[in-house]
């Protein structure tokens, strides 16, 4: 990153965030349209069919990156020979993870007595012929902070992905529309990202520098593995303990909960981590940091899943129609747990920032044994004690990341408390409107509306009279459109 001075860097990370919102905004606009269109071309079977087959790639694909992304955000310097050590590992990475899922789909459809999930293994498998290719990119660009070309990078992979996968699906390709349609848009990524491509990237690997590379991966990667495996966990028991329709309908619960990380988690991340990492390598008070991070994150997260706990069942009927009713107590119980962990979310790329990557592989290694425990204890008694039981796992893990936290930085209850606590006002407040409205309103599509903008607007106006954080940077932002009207007039 060039040597900005102390506004200069406050303005682009301020525009960063700015275009990194709008990406994520334009993008759920998209999946929310596709998954409209997709849940009723598709049935709960065949959605759950590419969930399960999507689920085990995914957790490839945590691997395929192994820690090259966040060494390059977080080095002190960027070299030609360590991009070329990155791209060699990306290499090696990849195309082993492409021959493991083509040789392991096999086996995994045996697992689950489904000779089409083979097929589905087997050509995921090609997406990660495809990403090394375009793996140093994202990772350089998110470094320099040019969250505009990340943003055509994934807006490409996501319309080419829901224009094949609905094409398809309209043609009657079943569970295999899904497949291709992520097939397509990876390769829409990679060609997006090498118009995008930031000078100086190699085009050839090397080997100086691997080492160094390996070293923070393997233990970065470790955690992240065990991580997502706790996070594909619910799909992979449900799917083996109870059936595949009922994964699809876990799976349309937690794409409404992850509708916040679309929103807002997947926005903030990618501008947080290269941020906490210059406060890092600027000996600033990264304490300080995360309490603000945390002040933002529970003044969205809170009344975001306040509301939808209470409108869930006008938010299912308008999104995905009658035959996913079942989502609904789903939905309520999960919003609990997302809740609490979001005063939390963000500490992994503070961890990572810091240099603390094996504090972090360290606590997900003991986090996610209990989620998968209490997950396989559930599934047994159904689907609603498989959603308390990943509340159970949200719980245990937010109390282990608090005690991280304390320990690196010194955080205790009280700055914690004291940063969050008028985001719980303005949850209550947000709360309320909606709550009327399924007192007053009937009608699926008119309870939906109101139900949102009857928490919206009060959320405004009590984070102007609380005089939030977040009211600082409204006023801010209301006057730099206040000052580009005045000279355009």
């Amino acid at each position: 990153m060039p040597a900005w001075s102390e506004n200069q860097v406050a303005g682009r990370a301020r525009l960063s965030f700015l275009v990194s919102f709008a990406e994520k905004y334009c993008l759920l606009v998209l999946n929310t349209v596709g998954a409209m269109v997709l849940a009723r071309l598709l049935t709960p079977a065949e959605v759950g069919l590419y969930a399960i087959g999507a689920v085990l790639a995914g957790l490839l694909q945590v691997l395929r990156d192994f820690g090259v992304g966040a060494y390059l955000v977080q080095a002190p310097q960027l070299t030609p020979a360590i991009l070329r050590a990155a791209f060699t590992v990306n290499l090696l990475v990849g195309w082993t993870l492409a021959a493991t899922a083509y040789v392991a789909a096999g086996p995994v459809a045996a697992l689950y007595a489904e000779p089409r999930l083979q097929t589905i293994v087997q050509l995921l498998a090609i997406n990660f012929l495809l990403l090394p290719f375009s793996a140093l990119a994202l990772p350089c660009l998110r470094r320099q902070l040019r969250f505009a070309a990340i943003f055509i990078i994934n807006a490409s992979q996501t319309l080419a992905q829901l224009a094949v996968s609905v094409w398809l699906a309209w043609r009657g390709f079943a569970h295999l529309s899904l497949v291709w349609g992520a097939v397509a848009g990876t390769v829409a990524a990679l060609l997006a990202s090498l118009c995008c491509r930031p000078r100086g990237l190699p085009w050839r690997p090397g080997w100086r520098g691997v080492g160094a590379i390996w070293r923070f991966g393997a233990v970065s990667t470790g955690g992240t593995v065990v991580d997502e495996t706790g996070v594909a966990a619910p799909d992979l028991i449900i799917g083996k303990l109870i059936g595949v329709s009922e994964v699809a309908m876990f799976g349309k619960a937690m794409g409404v909960i992850n509708v916040f990380n679309q929103l807002v988690t997947a926005a903030i991340s990618p501008v947080i981590f290269p941020l906490f990492a210059a406060s890092a390598r600027a000996g600033a008070d990264l304490r300080a940091a995360y309490l603000r991070t945390a002040s933002y994150v529970t003044a969205l997260a809170w009344p975001f899943f306040g509301s939808v706990a209470l409108l869930a069942p006008a938010i299912v009927r308008v999104l995905y129609g009658a035959q996913w009713d079942a989502a609904v107590p789903l939905i309520r119980v999960i919003c609990l747990g997302s809740a609490l962990y979001s005063m939390f979310g963000m500490a992994r790329y503070l961890f990572v920032a810091m240099g603390e990557v094996g504090a972090q592989a360290r606590l997900d290694a003991t986090a996610v044994p209990v989620r998968i425990a209490a997950l396989l204890l559930a599934a047994p008694f159904g689907l609603l004690a498989v959603a308390w039981a990943v509340v159970a796992g949200a719980v245990f893990r937010s109390w282990l990341t608090y005690r991280v936290l304390r320990r690196l930085n010194g955080m205790g209850a009280g700055h914690l408390v004291g940063a969050v606590r008028h985001s719980a006002v303005l949850a209550a407040i947000s709360m309320t409107g909606p709550a009327l409205v399924l007192h007053w309103c009937e009608g699926t599509t008119l309870q939906l509306l109101a139900g949102l903008a009857s928490a919206l607007v009060p959320w405004l106006v009590a984070v102007l009279l609380l005089d939030h954080a977040l009211a600082a940077e409204f006023r801010r932002a209301a006057a730099r459109l206040g000052a580009l009207a005045r000279r355009h007039h």
